[in-house]
């Protein structure tokens, strides 16, 4: 998917058992969702109705898939390009948005019924790995390709480190996330969901190498930091073979959107405990060992290095097995906020999982509370350290029609920043683990509806801001993806992905977390509920 080459890079550089039926009720411990006026909701609801209308623009008539993104270049009225493309992550955003749209009345119950099951059985007939998507397909025809607008991968007989044998990690954890939530809203169509679930096993992505007390093993290939979750799965290519590891990465910073994939891999008993445990909040320090200290990576290239925080021993509640975990934090410059960074500062890296996972009701110490956090980052840099008048930074369309995106987020590239060897003389005092890999002049609408669920009256404040300074940003299908806060310059492109946030977002906000609610009803949600609930992070 075309969001995660920045997390991608970061990781490259780094190299007695709770019963399913532990989720029965709770769905009844997700929190009431409260914050907002019946006129706040009335105006919402009006978004949610523009925002729906967009998918009859964009999912192909005749193979029922969801487009990347369709172009209104100028703002026309019209559509003026199509992104005929699709992936794992799209197809199960666009789940959400279906099941969103029901919850909301914005369509009856058979019809959401029949437009699921008319995407569901066409993503039966398509290419599968062990019942994960591929990479890319074509929404004309259902083929796999390369890249957009590249060959067919029916070319490719030969297995190759490209995307056509490539199946990523994150991206089928949304497409799971997306079957989850169907299964649990419109259970008339849990025979066709399992039968696309069920052959799916997320133990494909654990590297399940041996394990020490340090960050990493010196003692295998690479230096591994075994016990986390590959980027994804090269088909006929296994890590474990010759040197196949070199073309693999670990997603080993959990606070990102792949965690989604941690969720459901445990919870569905596909990967131990040790994947949450061993995968790190914030890039650590050497582990407290003598034998760890010239093996572990160096990251006091990070964006903020030396960082305040402790080592905390936890115990798997699955296996019993003990975890030194590093619980650090960043701390906003001149103030006492304390947050977990993201990889390069985007909202979606930190709050896309509470689209579904009710991390703001089950993790008040750990991930629910990183979840505000980011928000209240977002809010005080780019409002008062920036001077912008609107937030909400994150990967997304560029601001103008040339179809482009680009990585963009909250980094504190405007804080003093060293690099390597940085210590407490000269630290460095950034927003994200890394340091350039965004720029801070973009701002897209789907971040504010990410924050809702934490912070409802400032971010409903900036919808508001953003619709009333940037009128050309809103048209009939809702917000397009990004404005320029300086120049006022629009993105007039819709982007599937970034739409479906804003339906799963309005979903949580207006229907009482619905969208949180039905995740919470499957018994996969065990695992969340169990890790969410244990962990207490440091800050506060």
């Amino acid at each position: 998917m075309r969001r995660w080459p920045v997390a991608a890079a970061l990781i490259a550089l780094t190299l007695a058992p709770l019963q399913a039926s532990a989720a029965g009720g709770a769905a009844s411990s997700v929190e009431n969702y409260g914050g907002l006026t019946s006129a706040q909701q009335a105006n919402l609801f009006s978004i949610a109705r523009a925002t729906w209308h967009f998918y009859s623009a964009d999912v192909d008539p005749n193979t029922h898939l969801p487009m990347d993104n369709v172009t209104f270049a100028g703002g026309s009225s019209t559509p003026t390009a199509h992104g005929d493309y699709t992936s794992a992550a799209d197809i199960g955003v666009y789940l959400w948005a279906v099941v969103a749209a029901n919850d909301l009345g914005l369509i009856r119950r058979p019809q959401a019924d029949a437009l699921l099951e008319s995407t569901l059985t066409e993503v039966q007939t398509l290419k599968r790995y062990d019942g994960f998507l591929y990479q890319w397909y074509d929404t004309t025809n259902g083929d796999t390709i390369r890249n957009p607008g590249d060959i067919d991968c029916s070319v490719e007989t030969t297995p190759t480190f490209d995307n056509c044998y490539f199946v990523s990690n994150v991206d089928n954890g949304w497409y799971a996330s997306g079957l989850i939530v169907v299964r649990e809203a419109m259970p008339e169509l849990k025979h066709l969901v399992d039968s696309l679930l069920s052959p799916m096993n997320f133990g494909l992505f654990y590297d399940n190498g041996p394990e020490t007390h340090c960050n990493t093993n010196p003692n295998v290939p690479g230096n591994q930091p075994t016990g986390q979750m590959f980027g994804g799965y090269y088909v006929g290519l296994p890590p474990s073979q010759g040197d196949n590891w070199e073309h693999y990465y670990h997603n080993g910073a959990l606070y990102s959107d792949p965690r989604i994939s941690a969720y459901i891999g445990m919870g569905l008993r596909q990967m131990p405990g040790n994947v949450w445990w061993r995968s790190w909040r914030e890039l650590p320090p050497p582990a407290p060992y003598p034998d760890c200290q010239a093996t572990d990576p160096d990251f006091s290239w990070q964006g903020q290095w030396p960082m305040g925080g402790h080592w905390q021993t936890y115990a798997d509640p699955q296996s019993g097995q003990q975890f030194l975990v590093w619980e650090g934090h960043y701390t906003y410059p001149g103030s006492d906020l304390t947050f977990i960074p993201t990889y390069s500062g985007g909202m979606f890296e930190a709050l896309m999982a509470n689209e579904v996972v009710p991390e703001t009701s089950w993790g008040p110490n750990s991930f629910g509370l990183a979840d505000l956090r980011s928000a209240e980052v977002q809010i005080q840099y780019a409002t008062q350290k920036l001077g912008y008048s609107v937030w909400g930074m994150s990967p997304s369309s560029t601001a103008d029609d040339s179809g482009d995106y680009g990585s963009f987020g909250v980094e504190g590239l405007t804080f003093p920043y060293y690099g390597t060897g940085a210590n407490a003389e000269h630290p460095n005092e950034g927003l994200s683990q890394c340091h350039g890999c965004a720029t801070e002049d973009v701002v897209t609408p789907y971040a504010s509806f990410l924050a809702l669920d934490v912070v409802p009256r400032q971010a409903y404040a900036n919808i508001q801001n953003l619709r009333s300074l940037y009128p050309g940003l809103y048209g009939s299908d809702g917000f397009f993806d990004a404005v320029s806060p300086t120049t006022g310059a629009v993105g007039h492109r819709y982007l599937v992905l970034d739409q479906s946030m804003i339906m799963a977002s309005l979903d949580n906000a207006l229907q009482n977390r619905a969208m949180q609610r039905h995740f919470a009803d499957d018994p996969v949600s065990w695992a969340a509920r169990t890790y969410l609930s244990m962990e207490t992070m440091s800050i506060r």
